[in-house]
């Protein structure tokens, strides 16, 4: 028997409020519009009016999805599996994917907010010269960002490891929950790579699906922790941000080296850097601006500014 991982009597997962900023306790919330930095944001931008941008997942924490991190860069929940345990252990990938059909409906029925609406207004413009994420979710295409490169892959699908046939996230779901009906009744704290925090005495029960066409082992196509970002993903936004005029990062503490090794490029190549981002960053040393706000309250007001959407 499975049991149950979070008690029926908890409430459900909840995005976290969104973060007020305020004068001091005494005082009304001074409105996140009002905050200096974005006065010296939208200055930054007309300074360097074709961007490199690098979101992560602090930009997608409006439209329900929580990131993995806290303001100082600790993990929130249980760090989610390594590339080489998945590989070897078949108990681990029973860990994995029960974890996974529970927390990717979270994804799967995410939708862009306004972050991702405002960024994709500013592309459109022109001041968005390329656009790469560290996210899975998709929802920059959804918002209308073009040519986005997705560094960690994209979570709506799943690859066969032996014989490299891809095949929808959605019918593996599916197939998730027919052979687990034990685990639908489960609740879990989901994640931003559709894994979610779930402890269970132990995975054994848990089927996992094998590849229909030659048995192999499924995994998502995303890139795990413990794995390289794929060669050529990495040269295109290299190439971008050589011909870009700065790089703004957005909603990530770049804690990985993957997103954080743009930053000590744009520093070689003499780019200033900004980042929009609640908490530190592993980059804070190096930046030329920091706007510690909200990323759709800082979009949304940059955009204004610009005249943009």
């Amino acid at each position: 028997m499975l049991a149950r991982a979070i008690p029926a009597s908890e409430p459900p997962w909840r995005s976290p409020p969104a973060t007020t900023l305020s004068a001091s306790h005494k005082e009304p919330p001074v409105p996140v519009t009002d905050q200096p930095i974005l006065a010296d944001l939208h200055a930054f931008v007309q300074r360097c009016p074709s961007l490199l941008v690098l979101t992560g997942a602090g930009i997608s924490t409006d439209s329900g999805i929580p990131g993995y991190r806290d303001a100082h860069g600790n993990w929130q929940r249980t760090p989610p599996v390594q590339a080489q345990d998945f590989f070897r252990s078949h108990a681990v990938r029973q860990r994995y994917w029960a974890r996974s059909m529970l927390g990717w409906p979270v994804l799967a029925n995410a939708t862009p907010n306004a972050a991702h609406f405002a960024l994709a207004q500013l592309q459109a413009a022109g001041y968005v010269r390329r656009l790469v994420t560290q996210n899975v979710d998709g929802l920059h295409q959804r918002a209308g960002s073009t040519g986005v490169i997705e560094l960690h892959g994209h979570v709506g699908s799943v690859i066969c490891l032996q014989c490299g046939t891809r095949r929808p996230r959605a019918s593996l779901q599916a197939q998730l929950e027919t052979d687990n009906p034990e685990l639908a009744e489960l609740r879990a704290l989901p994640a931003s790579d559709g894994d979610a925090h779930l402890e269970l005495a132990s995975f054994e029960a848990v089927r996992i699906p094998a590849c229909g066409h030659c048995g192999g082992v499924l995994k998502p196509d995303v890139v795990f922790f413990g794995e390289s970002v794929p060669r050529e993903r990495v040269d295109a936004a290299m190439q971008a941000l050589e011909s870009s005029d700065a790089l703004l990062v957005i909603g990530s503490s770049l804690t990985v080296f993957s997103g954080y090794r743009f930053c000590l490029a744009a520093g070689k190549l003499g780019k200033p850097v900004a980042a929009i981002n609640l908490g530190q960053t592993r980059a804070d040393g190096l930046l030329a601006l920091k706007a510690d706000v909200s990323c759709a309250a800082a979009l949304v007001d940059l955009a204004g500014r610009l005249g943009v959407g």
